[in-house]
């Protein structure tokens, strides 16, 4: 019994260390992850890249190196000044990522933190070279010429050091107070410049609204003195007779209007004289 007791722990021993040998000797590359190896005897860090999935590696010889190389947004800003020497505050969104045949190299020449290394210096060089090409006013009028000339040379400097731009965008941009002023200053120069100009055209149709109405009365005068020379006053007479009509017909309509028929005056001897004309009295209703 105690000869089996002691296989049963001998054996047990040896499973646990071929567990924990096994164990030392296996690594895991998760998904989104890349893994380089650094090896003590062969000089370092090897050109091949460990993609996702479980590896085998040799205890206290080597050692994995586990690095991220999904795509990563980092926001770079940077205060430079533009072609007119306006100072502008710029700030840039970029996606990125690593190349992933270029680990090895990117980690020997830059280490783990290789994107705070690249990233800002490229950045800041970048955006300073572009702005300085236009005046404050082209980068607000011309953002997306800017935006794409930025994108364009961030990715050639980008790729000396193996990194991959997937996008490039202007987030952010402020200009200095006394841009901003002048700015305002100007806009309302040119409101009140338009404002102007719109009063003088309103003075213009106004103009020659009063010139069209006078041509016109001057042109039915002549037309009146011309037909008034021809048949007499029997023109008039017919403006009088149509102004009656309007009128009688607007006093038909109304509700308040009384009419007072005028007294007669007789004379001596029957002979009747001229009588006073009846009044039309407008009766308020309240």
């Amino acid at each position: 019994m105690d000869k089996l007791l002691g296989r049963i722990s001998t054996m047990s021993g040896v499973l646990g260390v071929g567990a924990l040998t096994v164990n030392t000797c296996l690594y895991n590359v998760d998904g989104g992850e890349r893994a380089v190896m650094y090896d003590m005897l062969r000089g370092g860090i090897l050109d091949d890249v460990r993609s996702e999935g479980t590896h085998f590696m040799i205890p206290f010889v080597q050692r994995p190196i586990v690095l991220d190389v999904r795509t990563r947004p980092r926001e770079i800003p940077s205060v430079t000044g533009t072609k007119d020497l306006q100072m502008v505050n710029i700030k840039l969104r970029v996606l990125w990522r690593p190349i992933y045949e270029k680990l090895p190299q990117i980690y020997r020449e830059l280490g783990a933190d290789y994107d705070e290394r690249v990233l800002p210096s490229i950045g800041n060089e970048v955006l300073k070279s572009v702005v300085a090409q236009y005046n404050a006013e082209e980068l607000l009028s011309k953002r997306q010429e800017v935006s794409h000339r930025i994108r364009s040379e961030l990715v050639k400097r980008a790729a000396h050091f193996h990194l991959d731009l997937d996008d490039v965008a202007i987030t952010h941009l402020t200009f200095g107070k006394e841009f901003m002023r002048a700015i305002e200053s100007k806009q309302v120069a040119s409101q009140e410049a338009e404002r102007q100009a719109f009063v003088v055209k309103k003075a213009d149709q106004e103009r020659m609204a009063v010139v069209t109405r006078a041509e016109g009365e001057a042109e039915a005068a002549s037309i009146i003195t011309k037909a008034m020379e021809k048949n007499g006053n029997a023109i008039i007479e017919v403006r009088r007779i149509d102004a009656s009509k309007e009128i009688a017909g607007k006093l038909a309509n109304s509700r308040n209007i009384t009419y007072l028929p005028g007294g007669a005056s007789g004379g001596s001897g029957g002979s009747s004289g001229s009588g006073s004309p009846g009044l039309l009295l407008g009766i308020d209703a309240k």
